[in-house]
């Protein structure tokens, strides 16, 4: 069986959430998704799972923290050029994200930016030429 991820994210909005992962190239699928829940398909094998603060609660006891004002975890994402990495920013500022929370990262073999969606939830992305990585 193929290794699959399901990034399950609490989402003060769902319809702004929804419109906003459509906007940077996630698919809604209908059938696993309600007025609780979105599940945004960015790849066969990775999934954005937008749920309601209240459903997420259902999930676990612990406290949900604002992701606008503590971060707990960055989620990263390849991405095939650096003009690919630009353009995905592009479409978060456009769909109300923001762009560049922190300073970009050029290494040359390496380039990282970095966007929040509305929700504040941190994402990095990163183009990489491994031929061109220094060695150890």
């Amino acid at each position: 069986m193929t290794r699959m991820i399901f990034i399950n994210l609490p989402v003060s909005d769902l319809a702004r959430s929804t419109r906003f992962y459509e906007a940077i190239g996630c698919t809604r699928n209908a059938q696993f998704s309600n007025d609780e829940a979105s599940s945004m398909v960015w790849s066969d094998q990775i999934f954005f799972h937008l749920l309601t603060r209240d459903y997420f609660a259902t999930f676990t006891s612990k406290q949900i923290p604002d992701a606008q004002a503590t971060c707990q975890v960055l989620l990263c994402i390849s991405q095939d050029s650096r003009e690919a990495v630009d353009g995905m920013v592009a479409a978060a500022v456009a769909a109300g994200g923001k762009a560049d929370p922190r300073e970009p990262m050029d290494l040359d073999f390496m380039y990282n930016r970095a966007l929040e969606d509305p929700d504040g939830h941190v994402f990095e992305l990163v183009w990489m030429n491994p031929d061109a990585a220094p060695a150890e």
